[in-house]
């Protein structure tokens, strides 16, 4: 995609604006009657954080950038190893070896050039955490451990974010959508119990995971993200969504809001 052929999503003023010259407007949906120019302009002005670029942070940075998204954080402290290519689907045998938020920015910028894109090749902790987490409105946690789980909800809650929580493992996933900015609502912690829950659960490398589970449960973090940001659709507030992808199940559980929990 040429700079040339691309008109500024800054300075749309009209339907015409959106139009390729290459021929690829269907790519911003701008058809779509619940986005629109206004729709789209909410996109590209959102500032959205992944937290892990692996088997879930892949497709959410891939599939927002493709949705047009205007800032993307990648926040990661791993390499690109051989066991995780069949379920991260931004790298690929070259990359092992390599940064993966460094490759995953250079993966997203050949989709879209115009995507403004921060990495940050780190652990995320308090003190790193915090300095970052105010240049986002959306946190998508893409993250395989409950120490950064529970961190992530957090400080999300403190600071009034919008959160898009998942897990995966061997054919199962779980999505969450706490929006923060909302009182009354619970938390992760409202679901899991800190002392009572064990990272095995969430280890794709000890557990084994189908790679399409991945890919299908991150794309729909995306979708939630999305969704939250053109204020559309049903959300998963106080709730979280359960798939077996085995058996091809769905459920939707309302999380009960829990008494002295760190959201009261």
């Amino acid at each position: 995609m040429k700079n040339s052929n691309v008109i500024k999503l800054g300075n749309i003023n009209s339907k015409r604006d959106f139009i390729f010259i290459s021929d690829i407007v269907d790519a911003f949906k701008i058809i779509l009657k619940n986005i629109g120019i206004i729709g789209q302009k909410k996109i590209f002005s959102s500032r959205v954080l992944v937290v892990g670029v692996g088997g879930l942070g892949s497709p959410v940075a891939e599939f927002l950038t493709r949705a047009g998204v205007g800032s993307i954080g990648l926040i990661d402290d791993d390499v690109v190893g051989l066991s995780n290519l069949h379920r991260q689907s931004l790298f690929n045998t070259s990359d092992i070896g390599k940064s993966k938020v460094k490759i995953a920015k250079e993966k997203i910028k050949k989709i879209n050039s115009n995507t403004n894109v921060k990495i940050y090749n780190i652990r995320l902790n308090k003190l790193n955490f915090k300095k970052i987490i105010n240049n986002y409105d959306y946190i998508v946690d893409g993250s395989d451990n409950f120490k950064t789980k529970f961190l992530i909800n957090d400080f999300c809650l403190k600071h009034r974010k919008i959160l898009i929580s998942a897990g995966i493992s061997k054919f199962d996933g779980h999505v969450f959508t706490f929006d923060f900015k909302k009182k009354k609502l619970p938390c992760l912690r409202c679901f899991y119990q800190e002392n009572e829950i064990s990272d095995d659960i969430l280890n794709c490398e000890s557990e084994g995971i189908l790679g399409t589970v991945a890919g299908i449960v991150g794309t729909m973090q995306a979708n939630e993200v999305i969704k939250k940001i053109l204020n559309i659709g049903k959300g998963l507030d106080g709730f979280i969504l359960i798939i077996d992808l085995i058996n091809l199940n769905f459920r939707k559980v309302k999380i009960k809001k829990r008494k002295n929990c760190f959201c009261k």
